[in-house]
């Protein structure tokens, strides 16, 4: 990688990625502090809104490393993070996404407060060859982002059990078939047995507390690429990514199915235990998220006819 703003584009093509150089006028406009880093942190690329932010014009800052503390990022508590505790690094080093409150060092010598957010850069081969980092200087901008990001969570979140409610379930089922229109996938419902008798005796409040028992241990028996939500009263959909073959979904499906069953909620009464019947739903070519489900449903009311506490394929 090479900065943007200078003859990097053959080598950014030897690596398989696009060439930067076409994106630099939308970069340079863009009202955050945009800049990239190559592997050893080395910075490749400083837009004018990191200019405007910083008070460094990118000759400035182009080829140093973000080990010479320039922006010397400090957190509200003074720790500095160019030195230890990197999010540039750290993103680079699992991929993951990082985002902080943070206080940058201006070039006039005073600190201005930022959001940063660091990425990792991959190339075609989805190997990390570097990182981007943005920061805000608009706190109000970033409030209110912050403030819509929550408003959307909570809107696609169930209130109860924490896990996805039917609108994020909807949404996804749909991105689901999308991505997966030829198999490779499948839908679950789940439904906890008997579950009337659990209110009838114990109460509602104890009912609750046992479909967040339940919700939490089907979030935690799946993958973190697979989806949980409640789907409504006592049941849940599961939507199982990158499975093979319909087995490979039953199997998800029988893990989860035994994990419900030796899961147990004490109370002052009693320790409560509870099963789950599930029917599975492979994606078929031409499917729709309505007859995805609909098959999954018979197929768990199959399971509630032969017994309950079973996981049956429709």
């Amino acid at each position: 990688m090479r900065a943007i703003a200078g003859n990097g584009t053959e080598e950014a093509r030897e690596r398989g990625m696009d060439d930067p150089a076409r994106y630099k006028e939308i970069i340079d406009n863009l009202y955050d502090g945009v800049y990239f880093v190559d592997r050893h942190r080395v910075i490749t690329y400083w837009n004018k809104g990191a200019e405007r932010i910083t008070g460094y014009a990118a000759d400035d800052v182009l080829g140093r490393t973000c080990r010479d503390n320039l922006l010397n990022h400090v957190t509200a508590g003074g720790e500095a993070l160019c030195t230890s505790g990197c999010p540039l690094t750290a993103c680079m080093a699992d991929g993951d996404v990082r985002e902080a409150d943070v206080f940058l060092h201006h070039a006039d010598g005073h600190r201005v407060p930022v959001l940063v957010r660091c990425a990792p850069l991959r190339d075609a081969r989805g190997e990390v060859v570097g990182a981007v980092e943005t920061f805000s200087r608009d706190l109000g901008t970033v409030s209110a982002r912050r403030e819509l990001r929550e408003l959307r969570r909570v809107s696609r979140t169930d209130p109860l059990t924490g896990v996805g409610n039917r609108t994020l379930l909807e949404d996804r089922l749909r991105a689901l078939i999308a991505e997966y229109a030829h198999g490779g996938a499948a839908a679950a419902m789940v439904d906890v047995d008997r579950f009337k008798q659990v209110n009838d005796m114990h109460g509602h409040d104890v009912g609750d507390r046992v479909l967040r028992m339940v919700a939490a241990t089907l979030r935690h028996g799946l993958r973190a690429t697979d989806v949980v939500g409640r789907w409504g009263g006592e049941e849940f959909v599961l939507l199982l990514h990158d499975v093979a073959r319909p087995e490979d979904a039953v199997r998800a499906c029988e893990k989860v199915r035994t994990l419900v069953a030796a899961s147990r909620l004490d109370t002052p009464t009693a320790s409560i235990a509870v099963t789950v019947s599930i029917g599975v739903a492979p994606v078929r070519h031409g499917d729709d998220p309505e007859g995805v489900l609909r098959r999954a449903d018979e197929a768990m009311y199959r399971s509630k006819r032969a017994g309950r506490d079973r996981v049956t394929l429709g």
